[in-house]
């Protein structure tokens, strides 16, 4: 098996996380998943997240699951390859039911803006000019 990073994600209401990451393009491997998680595919074969059910995700950890609407411990950071792209998927994240924590930031070499996902959880969107 080769090197993956996945991601598992607490979620509220497992069919509306579905719907929202599918509305960015996201897609989900049917095999890994079921009536208490989906495997969803965030880039190719090599970064995936696991979106849980609560009461599943609970079963995994032995503390308390955190509500990532009330305080956040990773932002979850995607490469984009155009500014137009950060754009893009923010825009079809708001449209969706996401929300913008903060307007985008331009630093000229590097543009980014983040999005807050149905639970919380906060995804940050970058793109940086290739170095010469």
């Amino acid at each position: 098996m080769k090197k993956q990073i996945i991601l598992n994600l607490p979620v509220k209401d497992l069919a509306k996380s579905k719907a929202f990451f599918s509305a960015l393009g996201f897609t989900f491997n049917d095999r890994f998943s079921g009536e208490n998680a989906a495997f969803m595919n965030i880039v190719g074969d090599t970064i995936q997240a696991m979106l849980t059910t609560e009461p599943f995700f609970k079963s995994l950890i032995d503390k308390p699951v955190a509500q990532a609407k009330e305080a956040n411990e990773v932002v979850i950071c995607l490469s984009c390859e155009s500014r137009e792209e950060v754009d893009t998927l923010i825009a079809k994240a708001v449209a969706a039911g996401g929300r913008t924590p903060h307007p985008p930031e331009d630093h000229g070499f590097m543009y980014d803006q983040g999005f807050e996902d149905l639970d919380g959880h906060l995804w940050n969107l970058v793109w940086a000019a290739p170095e010469d």
